[in-house]
């Protein structure tokens, strides 16, 4: 076991899935030679060979339709895009096939496909780099989603996505690439889709979360006894493991990066006014970015949601 940040820990688990099934395949611009934008492919080229590791053109449409066929044909594509607003590019391709393959076949074919993106605000680069549009992605009917916030949960998330019969987006938080390190084993494990992580168990507040959000809601929470719930899978997400917690302290905050109008936590607040309302002693409480395009490098700390916002959103469930 190794401490090691969240791309030494993707690198280990894509080389892992490229050992253990010959059909895993990676393919994206600069992800060979160059070991992609970020760096988290770097040296899979030397060890697995120009026709494992594809450097593509530049084209995001290209990338994720060529995808689509090499999976419906039988191989694994991990295919990473460079940032999630080039996913933007690429939506054709994934909403009007990977997403419907399973239904237009009656189930005779799948997609078993990976796209790989960083996405979110902090490190501060030009516009359409810091994306954080997850809830766009879970509205496509046959697409999972999942957002690692930790080397531990990244290696073992991936891992199960390369697995899984479907398409997965697995979004990976730039802002913490390399600003956390954690012990991760060596060996083979696997973290399964659709399941939450409590990260701090708590009884007065429940604070679910995800990315870099969650450790910023986690610094927030000092001095509450809250039982912060990290997603992990957003499509589809754990909604036992959200209503559970909910039941038992009585109050609910979510906190993401991503605009709050018409936002993931928007179905979360949903469920759990739908399954649990009888149990809330407070109003739930959004905690998030405002209806506008992420601003430019300067403007970025405005925007994201502060520990100062996310404290004051505490308190006021609090007090209610």
């Amino acid at each position: 076991m190794a401490k090691i940040n969240i791309v030494q820990a993707i690198n280990a688990a894509l080389a892992e899935e490229m050992d253990r099934d010959k059909d895993v395949i990676i393919i994206g611009e600069d992800v060979g030679r160059d070991g992609g934008v970020f760096r988290v492919t770097e040296g899979l080229l030397n060890r697995f060979g120009p026709d494992r590791v594809m450097d593509t053109p530049l084209s995001e449409l290209g990338i994720i339709g060529t995808a689509v066929g090499l999976a419906a044909y039988g191989m694994k594509p991990v295919a990473e895009i460079q940032f999630m607003g080039f996913l933007y590019a690429g939506i054709e391709q994934l909403y009007a096939h990977a997403s419907r393959v399973r239904s237009r076949s009656r189930g005779r074919f799948s997609i078993p496909m990976v796209i790989r993106t960083p996405y979110g605000i902090g490190i501060k680069p030009p516009e359409l780099h810091s994306e954080s549009s997850e809830a766009l992605f879970c509205h496509m009917p046959g697409i999972k989603v999942v957002v690692p916030s930790t080397p531990y949960n990244a290696k073992g998330l991936l891992k199960s996505a390369i697995r899984d019969p479907d398409t997965v987006l697995f979004m990976e938080a730039s802002r913490l690439y390399r600003s956390i390190k954690a012990d991760v084993p060596d060996g083979d494990y696997a973290i399964p889709l659709g399941k939450a992580s409590i990260y701090q168990e708590g009884k007065d507040l429940t604070v679910v979360s995800w990315g870099t959000m969650l450790h910023r809601a986690a610094s927030a929470a000092e001095g509450f006894d809250a039982e912060i719930i990290d997603l992990m899978t957003l499509k589809p997400f754990d909604e036992e493991a959200v209503l559970e917690s909910v039941k038992k302290t009585g109050r609910l905050v979510i906190v993401h990066e991503s605009p709050k109008i018409m936002g993931f936590g928007a179905e979360i607040s949903a469920l759990v006014a739908e399954e649990a309302v009888e149990y809330l002693k407070a109003p739930i409480i959004r905690v998030a970015g405002p209806e506008a395009v992420i601003p430019m490098a300067r403007l970025e700390d405005y925007y994201m949601p502060s520990e100062e916002r996310i404290k004051k959103a505490y308190e006021k469930v609090m007090r209610y």
